[in-house]
């Protein structure tokens, strides 16, 4: 069965400038795919393709088996859309700005009142739908764009910082959506923030430069890491040189770093050879040295470490 998204050899020139550079990738149903990378990486270029707002330098874009240069109104058939700051008519209301994309898209009657009713709810922005869209706060615009974009229940979801403007009570309430709709749905979320892969993604790629430098699950992306399986440990300040002496004598720890000290603890972290689990070896060479544990616990590793990394050695 093919992929629901397929991209293959997707590249888009400015003159000599290469904003993005033969990616490649396939998205099946169910997945939610986190498109990061710094500002400037060509994410929002590639979204822009993807959907048929932007035509490619070269490559393909196909939608349940059709191309999006060649076929544009089935592709967008298929798509519902939130650019990058959610543009919108500010003169309208809600409900104007929902009716009018129902219009655009052929839904008429009884279906164009439901279709406009259950996607105001979804987002919840049903306080605001008579009041103009120019006067909301960009909490509630955002909302608007994403209701206006799941309006017409799209078989594949572009999202370009959906949470972007959101309080915490309102990227929860998004998110949450976004999980209920991933069960048949493609989502592809373009986004520089790093805890949007983890609260919501099963899978990561991540653009450097135009180029994709990462395509794996957000595990498994975390797992490259050097503080993957690390353990941090507290220890009675006076004891902390005597704790960094005791580490560093294991053999599967790497090296052992003095974060620093504070409140009488002093705080360090092993780091494991090869990434491996070393928490009882380190529990138990702590214990028969006599130190005093204050707290100890696995680290899962750094997201920002990893993506600092494999996107300023492109």
């Amino acid at each position: 069965m093919s992929p629901v998204l397929q991209i293959e050899g997707l590249t888009k020139k400015f003159g000599a400038f290469t904003a993005v550079d033969n990616i490649s990738f396939s998205v099946d149903r169910g997945e939610v795919l986190g498109f990061l990378g710094p500002n400037g990486a060509g994410k929002t270029t590639a979204m822009r393709m993807i959907t048929g707002f932007l035509p490619p330098t070269a490559g393909t874009v196909t939608v349940d088996g059709f191309d999006v240069s060649r076929q544009p109104i089935e592709v967008k058939r298929r798509i519902g859309y939130l650019p990058e700051g959610a543009p919108l008519y500010e003169d309208m209301t809600p409900l104007e700005l929902l009716s009018y994309i129902a219009d655009v898209r052929r839904i008429s009657g009884q279906a164009k009142r439901d279709a406009i009713a259950k996607a105001a709810s979804r987002i919840n922005i049903e306080p605001v739908m008579h009041q103009s869209i120019g006067t909301l706060s960009k909490g509630y615009k955002r909302r608007v764009g994403i209701a206006q974009a799941i309006l017409h229940d799209p078989e594949i979801l572009i999202l370009d910082e959906p949470t972007d403007g959101l309080d915490p009570n309102q990227k929860h309430e998004v998110r949450a959506l976004i999980n209920e709709m991933a069960k048949n749905k493609v989502i592809v979320i373009s986004t520089h923030l790093l805890e949007e892969l983890e609260v919501i993604c099963s899978r990561a790629i991540v653009i450097a430069a135009g180029k994709i430098v990462a395509d794996c699950s957000p595990a498994e992306l975390e797992a490259q890491s050097s503080y993957h399986n690390a353990i941090t440990v507290r220890v009675p300040e006076a004891q902390g040189d005597a704790c960094k002496g005791c580490l560093d004598a294991l053999e599967i720890v790497a090296r052992v770093e003095l974060i620093g000290q504070r409140d009488g603890l002093a705080e360090l972290v092993a780091f494991p050879v090869g990434g491996q689990i070393i928490l009882v070896q380190v529990n138990t060479k702590l214990r028969d040295s006599g130190i005093g544990i204050e707290e100890v616990r696995v680290e899962r590793g750094h997201l920002d470490e990893v993506f600092r990394r494999i996107t300023t050695t492109v």
